[in-house]
């Protein structure tokens, strides 16, 4: 390697931590610089678990700023603008160029495109939102609850499904299940579609045999908040007392403005490599999307982002020492499903394979609710 190269990370999440932390290893004298506008890393898999108050903000983030001993730079503050050509970015006015980019700003969480929605719920997707409704969640001793996503594709597709068996468990165990009714609206046409009918219907099943009144394909249009009523576009409406729900998804507007989108709306990348149009810039996790053969797009999930930056820093570990081997990303991922009652379901499989994905779902059990705890303390330990 002639001379110090750089490398520009964008964005602290699930991609952007693993990518870093990569590359460190793989290129010991190559500057690595992550660039975020937030003080901390959330591991967001385990919002769910904050929503039902088994764990405390604290202990589901780390300062990013720990990663400096590391040897990773840490630079704080918001993205203007980037130059994909120049591989540049503008961050609080001070601009960074490096020798590669690495792209992992995840995606906006927009409940404003729905008239009503922010004012009416509770935003699962967020810190915020979660804690707000584990407080509403505490509080409440009757009526209906409505778990609402807002758009067919979302970001952790398991995880709306979760929070619903999750909350019924809650109640049953609080003695006030049989007054609850919980709805679960969905603008998809089935649970985690994209891994195939045999997964879809075994979540549903897992859904509905715990008394949760499933309605698919319901494409919300508006809430009315005073009214406590939800419109949707198939004409139907719906009141509720407890509104949870998983706002639309869009890419950040530094990534639009910066010309990166395709059609989908979101960075097309080479489905390996995870190669932009543009040499050495890269696009790992949620802002992408890569158009599988049954016409939906590979999941927006963590397990995706973190096998995408493994591929991205073992390839410009290769390209620029000669070292090591190149990599292919290879579509294979896995998640737990929490059920509820001290138990979890496993889904794994290859999402690249044709003409549909090769997806298993292994039924809950202690045992998977086990992996999952073990999972979330492995991942706050090792890459901090």
């Amino acid at each position: 390697m002639s001379g110090q190269k750089t490398v520009l990370v964008l964005g602290g999440g699930v991609g952007g931590l693993v990518a870093a932390n990569r590359l460190r290893r793989h290129l010991k004298n190559c500057r690595i610089l992550l660039v975020d506008r937030h003080e901390h890393h959330l591991f967001q898999p385990s919002l769910l678990w904050l929503l039902m108050g088994r764990r405390r903000a604290e202990q589901i983030r780390r300062p990013l700023a720990h990663l400096r001993r590391k040897g990773i730079e840490v630079v704080r503050g918001e993205i203007e603008q980037i130059d994909p050509a120049a591989r540049s970015v503008r961050v609080s006015a001070q601009v960074l160029t490096g020798d590669a980019l690495v792209i992992s700003l995840g995606a906006d969480l927009g409940a404003d495109q729905v008239p009503g929605l922010a004012e009416a719920g509770y935003s699962l997707y967020s810190l915020e939102g979660a804690t707000a409704a584990q407080e509403a969640l505490l509080r409440f001793s009757g009526g209906r609850i409505v778990v609402l996503t807002a758009a067919p594709a979302y970001k952790c597709p398991a995880a709306p499904y979760e929070a619903a068996m999750l909350i019924e468990s809650e109640f049953r165990h609080r003695g006030l299940r049989d007054g609850v009714q919980l709805d679960f609206y969905a603008a998809e046409a089935g649970p985690m579609g994209v891994a195939g009918p045999q997964v879809s219907a075994g979540v549903r099943q897992m859904i509905e045999q715990r008394g949760i009144s499933y309605h698919p394909e319901h494409q919300v249009s508006s809430v009315d908040p005073s009214a406590r009523q939800i419109s949707f576009t198939n004409g139907a409406r719906v009141g509720y007392d407890l509104l949870l729900f998983v706002p639309p998804h869009r890419a950040p507007a530094v990534v639009r403005e910066a010309g990166l989108l395709g059609e989908s709306g979101w960075i097309p990348v080479d489905r390996h490599t995870l190669e932009t149009s543009h040499p050495s810039v890269f696009a790992i996790g949620d802002v992408t999307a890569i158009p599988l053969k049954l016409g939906k797009p590979l999941p927006k999930a963590g397990v995706f982002a973190h096998g995408q930056a493994d591929v991205v820093a073992q390839n410009l570990a290769y390209a620029w020492t000669g070292t090591g081997k190149p990599g292919r990303f290879n579509g294979h991922g896995a998640c737990f499903i929490e059920a509820g009652d001290g138990k979890a379901g496993y889904g794994s499989g290859d999402f690249y394979a044709e003409p549909m994905p090769q997806v298993r779902l292994h039924p809950p059990s202690r045992w998977w609710h086990l992996g999952k705890v073990l999972f979330e303390k492995r991942w706050l330990r090792v890459w901090f």
